[in-house]
């Protein structure tokens, strides 16, 4: 329960201990992104490795 009030003073500004929800919810966001474009990188570094063998 303390947590609660905890976090809604962070959520009003009164707080400044801490992230707010809207921060931890963006924070999560870019972390799903990040991890889907390193995904992506990978992917990519391959095919190329792969297109690069086929054409010598």
């Amino acid at each position: 329960m303390r947590q609660w009030v905890v976090q809604a003073e962070r959520d009003a500004g009164t707080r400044a201990d801490g992230l707010t929800t809207d921060e931890r919810e963006e924070l999560a966001r870019l972390r799903r992104e990040n991890r889907r474009l390193t995904k992506d990188v990978e992917i990519l570094k391959r095919a190329t490795a792969f297109f690069v063998k086929e054409i010598r």
